[in-house]
């Protein structure tokens, strides 16, 4: 696979926006919610956040990016975030590299990844299962979208 895993600049981020919104239609599609936060998250948003030096990592096949994942870190935890990749390139096993690239740049101090996704989203619940994290609780959002938390702790 000719996909290189690198962290991402704020040069990144216009194409990270277009791609990321890209990426996430098919779960809007499937909740029929227009306003997931990724959808409407904003250019500034996404450069600040890789601007703060919280983890921020870009999948790319030469020169455009594939995909992506981001990490919020809170203490001796860490929120895997934003991990997508590009309709056309969906299968290529870039979103497991990605999760793992993203446990791989956890800082020091950090015992615990999390993450969540739609009940809904057999896929994704699938490669987190299988990249080692385990249901620990499930919530409804504001969106009306039941989510399952996911946790593992890091190796």
């Amino acid at each position: 696979m000719s996909v290189d895993i690198r962290p991402l600049s704020t040069a990144h981020a216009g194409e990270l926006v277009t791609v990321q919104r890209a990426a996430y239609l098919a779960e809007a599609r499937r909740y029929a919610a227009w306003d997931l936060p990724p959808l409407v998250e904003t250019l500034r948003q996404v450069e600040d956040h890789i601007a703060s030096g919280q983890p921020a990592l870009g999948a790319f096949d030469g020169h455009r990016l594939v995909g992506s994942v981001r990490g919020n870190v809170d203490g001796d935890r860490m929120e895997v975030a934003r991990l997508f990749v590009a309709p056309d390139q969906q299968g290529r096993g870039i979103g497991r590299r990605l999760l793992d690239a993203a446990a791989g740049a956890t800082p020091s101090g950090v015992d615990v990844l999390w993450l969540f996704t739609g009940a809904r989203s057999e896929e994704n619940l699938r490669l987190y299962e299988s990249a080692g994290f385990v249901r620990v609780g499930e919530r409804v959002d504001g969106l009306g979208i039941t989510l399952v938390t996911l946790e593992r702790k890091v190796i």
